[in-house]
């Protein structure tokens, strides 16, 4: 049978993704890329805020018109479905099979019982709204992440090291979600990246809830600094970059290491979620406005060509006018090299959708609209110290009218950051995609580098 996916969320959600894939592959199902081929589709839901809940229900329902001709079984698993099944399996009668999180030991079982005996156990356990009550979820196997489709391309993939969150926020749902933190095993995490530098990947994305949070758990202390040096040691693997580092868990070790190993990208993503200490103590975040600030300073004069990332939330219960500005203000001072904002959405369950105090959706839009405004202007800004500058350019594709080759620097995420366009020659050369070439930016846009070759 030919089996189609949708992906849809964080690239953790994409792992879990390319492992089942790599499951319907063991199993000798044919893999298709067009829904409309495919007689089985699985659709990897995000459950995180009210838009990917959205989402979610669209894509759900807009394949399940598939099912009126080609398609059997339409099975739907993920966050939104942990978090909302009860709710999914009275409402979606479209969808032949959900899986939660919870029951990922048992996926291929599930999923056999349906297709080869047309048998759906629902499942009787009621899942907990109680944040104390969640247990750890159940971590892929070894084997799975091992036999997972890589969907990203040739040149790059993600390494999951955790599952899971502990730090407790007010407004985020992800522990009622995925449960609290947990770490993979050091030696496991290893085998996958000599397994994927077997496969032609040179950069690799290391990611988690929150990776300074790794080895906690299993050894008493984060290991990220030292796994992030073992990783960098393994032939093959030319970039490496980490995602999601809370300030609280970034450590003189870890600077250090990102300074001193040439494989690591110079850049940091720190998620500060706002920085007036009354917001950030009713986040039940770990940290002060102080801390952050110093943070930032020592981060730069530790590494001056350092890239920083954060993410922001406008309009959280109880922001006042006068701590949105206190925020616009900062991003001002701080000039982030990359930032993204979000308007706080309330989340089922979580503490701070019970607040007083909750801001009008015209407020939030509005201060969002400002920050982001005020940062286009400061990435143009920090572009424009790129021009005549040269820099080392990973190539990854060529455009459509043939004119560039299309790359990125090593201070670019692939997905979330902007791209280098170089000047082809008249003669395109595809062999060079993949390669590793150094790269002079004549040219600026809002987000984009305009190079030639040198």
């Amino acid at each position: 049978m030919k089996v189609g996916f949708i992906s849809l969320g964080c690239s953790k959600n994409l792992i879990d993704t390319e492992a089942t894939i790599g499951i319907f592959k063991k199993n000798r199902f044919e893999v298709v890329n067009d829904e409309t081929k495919a007689e089985i589709i699985v659709i990897n839901t995000c459950g995180f805020i009210d838009s990917a809940k959205e989402e979610a229900i669209n894509t759900i329902l807009e394949m399940a018109e598939y099912k009126k001709d080609k398609c059997r079984y339409l099975i739907v698993m993920g966050c939104l479905v942990q978090r909302y099944y009860e709710e999914l399996i009275k409402e979606l009668p479209e969808v032949d099979l959900f899986i939660k999180i919870e029951e990922y030991d048992k996926l291929w079982e599930k999923i056999e019982d349906l297709i080869k005996r047309d048998i759906v156990i629902k499942s009787k356990k009621k899942t907990s709204k109680k944040i104390a009550e969640i247990p750890p979820m159940p971590m892929l196997t070894q084997e799975e992440f091992l036999n997972r489709t890589i969907t990203t391309g040739k040149n790059y993939a993600y390494l999951k090291i955790g599952e899971g969150c502990s730090n407790k926020c007010t407004y985020c749902a992800i522990p009622y979600i995925r449960g609290p933190f947990m770490s993979r095993k050091k030696e496991d995490i290893l085998e996958e990246a000599k397994q994927l530098a077997k496969q032609g990947i040179q950069e690799l994305i290391i990611i988690a809830q929150d990776t300074t949070k790794y080895g906690v758990d299993l050894y008493g202390e984060s290991k990220l600094a030292e796994l992030l040096k073992e990783i960098s040691q393994i032939e093959g693997i030319q970039w490496i970059r980490f995602l999601y580092s809370y300030p609280e868990g970034i450590t003189d070790e870890l600077i250090e290491e990102v300074k001193r190993n040439p494989k690591i990208a110079n850049y940091f993503d720190i998620p500060i979620q706002h920085i007036a200490d009354t917001i950030l103590r009713k986040m039940n975040r770990h940290t002060s406005k102080k801390q952050i600030q110093d943070l930032i300073e020592k981060i730069r004069n530790k590494i001056p060509e350092v890239t920083l990332r954060t993410s922001l939330i406008v309009g959280f219960p109880g922001e006042t006018q006068k701590d949105f500005e206190e925020l616009l203000g900062f991003v001002k001072q701080a000039k982030f090299d990359k930032l993204g904002t979000f308007m706080y959405s309330k989340e089922d369950g979580t503490p701070a959708a019970k607040l007083p105090e909750q801001i009008h959706g015209n407020t939030k839009k509005a201060r969002y609209h400002k920050i982001m405004k005020l940062q286009q202007e400061i990435s143009r800004e920090n572009l424009e110290k790129k021009l005549n500058q040269i820099y080392e350019v990973l190539i990854e594709d060529i455009s459509f009218d043939g004119k560039y080759y299309i790359g990125r620097t090593m201070q670019d995420v692939p997905e979330m950051d902007g791209l280098v366009y170089i000047k082809a020659e008249t003669q395109q050369d595809t062999s060079i995609i993949g390669s590793l070439v150094n790269c002079k930016v004549v040219k600026i846009s809002n987000y984009d580098l305009v190079a030639e070759i040198v």
